[in-house]
């Protein structure tokens, strides 16, 4: 894959404060990268300054391999902060306004308003859409000229769980299509759902950057429930694979020694007769992975 983004030692101070120290970053081609961490951890600061709203302090950083920074703008989509249009104009009156600023043409309005679920609402005033609206509104001005790379700032800030949803299943379906996303969000949940890479930055450092899946998949805890738990739990206790078990809502979570998997564990319960409801092999979260690498880097 090629390099999309490239950041070295990026830094930026704010007087005595410190927003963004020596970041460094790569986003490949196709990626849904996550810039991940509580607020006030440099995450919009970083954003501002790849799309040259916010001055660096130090550091540098080039897309596309080393394109001309002005070429390279126009093939970037983005949207910082809180979507902004006009309250009393429709949502095709409004895209073609930003149609004219990017000077891309108006051709594909409809086309878009499709793919971001709002044709049918086209012709209403913006001031009479949902948050959820408005937000997928912000992703159809991004998305006029076609750009391969999308930069959105906290896509899902403020929204209901239906709007949350919404906007997620429109990344998703935009980053099918090939297109590479760059996103910042406080929301472990969005990251894990959404995105293929991941960083996390704390009060403008980099703790962690790397893939999602693998920071994630299974852990060596099964979990495993039959209809008398009682007798299960017994014979559990003289399993030899087992590291440590507890019990919690009907079921039994059985930490397996090195070497030991599942299956072992349900055919040492077969062969004691047991009949297993439930065998599941849990996974990581990326909130719990998330809370990890905070802890270690205290």
């Amino acid at each position: 894959m090629s390099n999309v983004l490239k950041i070295r030692k990026l830094t930026k101070h704010f007087g005595k404060i410190t927003a963004v120290r020596e970041l460094d970053l790569s986003v490949e081609a196709g990626q849904v990268y996550g810039i991940l961490g509580p607020n006030g951890s440099g995450k919009t600061t970083t954003l501002g300054m790849i799309l040259e709203v916010i001055a660096p302090s130090g550091g540098d950083f080039d897309w596309f391999d080393g394109m001309n920074n002005v070429k390279a703008r126009q093939q970037i989509g983005s949207i910082l902060e809180t979507p902004c249009f006009y309250s009393y104009l429709t949502a095709v009156q409004n895209l073609r306004i930003v149609a004219h600023i990017k000077n891309c043409g108006t051709d594909n309005i409809d086309n878009i308003l499709k793919q971001v679920n709002l044709y049918e609402r086209k012709n209403d005033k913006f001031k009479a859409y949902s948050l959820g609206m408005k937000q997928r509104l912000s992703i159809a001005a991004a998305l006029l000229s076609n750009p391969p790379v999308l930069i959105l700032d906290e896509p899902t800030n403020g929204l209901d769980p239906e709007g949350i949803a919404e906007v997620r299943d429109l990344i998703k379906k935009i980053a099918s299509d090939g297109k590479t996303i760059i996103m910042a969000s406080h929301l472990l949940d969005e990251v894990q759902k959404v995105c293929s890479h991941f960083c996390i930055l704390r009060k403008g450092e980099k703790l962690h950057e790397g893939s999602v899946n693998d920071i994630l998949g299974e852990t060596n805890v099964v979990e495993i429930s039959a209809k008398n738990l009682e007798d299960l739990a017994s014979h559990i206790e003289s399993y030899s694979g087992m590291e440590k078990v507890t019990s919690e809502n009907g079921s039994l979570f059985v930490q397996l020694k090195d070497g030991h998997s599942s299956e072992d564990l349900n055919q040492f319960c077969f062969d004691k007769g047991i009949s297993l409801k439930k065998l599941l092999q849990q996974s990581r979260s990326l909130e719990q992975e998330f809370l990890k690498i905070l802890k270690e880097n205290d």
